[in-house]
């Protein structure tokens, strides 16, 4: 999956997935074959975090 270049694009695109479709950062990764670490490191850029316990990232 092409990942969206804007932050909070990316922001609003990652959360909506694992609120609707994944319990968890690691399964949505898997399956759209993603990486974990460039989604944690660009979103961290901007001062976003992932909350493992609530599934989403704030």
């Amino acid at each position: 999956m092409e990942l969206p270049n804007d932050p909070m694009m990316l922001y609003s695109v990652i959360n909506m997935k694992l609120r609707d479709f994944y319990p968890s950062l690691d399964a949505l990764c898997d399956d759209l074959n993603v990486s974990k670490e460039d989604i944690i490191r660009r979103l961290k850029a901007v001062g976003f975090e992932y909350n493992p316990e609530q599934n989403k990232f704030w």
